[in-house]
């Protein structure tokens, strides 16, 4: 099990096991510090949800506004901010194939969004909310939530094997394919390929390989390699184009983004879904036990 406390304020742990569910990953995170917890959030492939378990005020902000409480994020959500006092929440990450058998509706409905869990999964919600506060450790909440996961998930809600196939593709290449290349490797038209793609996955495949990218240059940011290294290693053309696409998923230029706490803790809350982050960002974890 990994466990680190970050900037002596917010605990990270993941779970004693992975998940047996494919593309579902589990982390459980606890703020427990003199202020208020205050992180961007970087987008990242994959569907988040996020449930508040504990007993403080929890808030996320977007371009739209704030919402309180547990939420969805879907595929390249905007910018978006966690803030509160006594933070405690589950953290699930969903990859889009797994997400369109499980969420009860279709990632494209989530595109760039943050919704409030419980307009997605009614009382349902709630009941997964008060079960996981109750539980007597992250360990149990961890098994709770894998269950109710499983018990939602529909084996009969697939992504066309075609779509699976190119979303692979894309996050196995790290978002360096020839996006334009992908329908003649499923065998399928460029235009179906596009709109079964936009409407299974969330994005279209352009956009899920630049996301893909930005997510292991930032990593690699993180790591404490230098802008115009991170570009060449992520197959960026050069510094600016990296530049470019950093600001737009993030707002940040790479500089600023290498020292977020969000790509810090990532290590230990999804280990092994990016370039390792060596550099103790934000203050670095304090304690650490596996």
């Amino acid at each position: 099990m990994g466990q680190a406390v970050f900037g002596g304020a917010l605990e990270v742990v993941a779970p004693a096991r992975p998940s047996q569910l494919p593309g579902v990953s589990l982390a459980g995170f606890r703020h427990h510090g003199p202020g208020p917890l205050d992180m961007r959030v970087i987008p990242h492939p994959a569907v988040t949800l996020a449930v508040d378990v504990g007993a403080g005020d929890v808030c996320v902000e977007d371009e739209a506004g704030r919402r309180r409480g547990s939420f969805a994020a879907g595929l390249a959500f905007g910018r978006l901010r966690a803030r509160g006092h006594g933070v405690e929440a589950v953290q699930v990450r969903l990859s889009p194939i797994t997400a369109y058998s499980l969420l009860g509706t279709c990632p494209a409905d989530l595109e760039g969004a943050v919704v409030a869990l419980d307009d997605l999964w009614g009382r349902e919600a709630d009941r997964l909310r008060e079960r996981l506060g109750c539980a007597g450790s992250w360990q149990d909440r961890f098994a709770l939530a894998h269950e109710l996961l499983a018990r939602r998930f529909d084996d009969r809600r697939r992504v066309h094997p075609e779509v699976a196939r190119a979303w692979r593709r894309i996050v196995g290449s790290r978002g360096r394919v020839r996006v334009d290349g992908l329908a003649a490797e499923v065998g399928w038209s460029r235009k179906r390929l596009w709109a079964r793609f936009r409407s299974q996955i969330g994005i279209a495949p352009n956009r899920a390989a630049k996301l893909v990218r930005f997510h292991d240059a930032a990593h690699r940011l993180a790591a404490g390699i230098p802008p115009a290294h991170a570009a060449a290693a992520s197959g960026y053309f050069d510094q600016s184009h990296l530049h470019r696409d950093v600001r737009a998923f993030s707002g940040l230029t790479p500089r600023a983004l290498a020292g977020e706490l969000f790509l810090a803790v990532d290590d230990v809350a999804w280990p092994g879904q990016g370039p390792p982050v060596t550099r103790q960002a934000c203050g670095g974890p304090t304690s650490t036990s596996s």
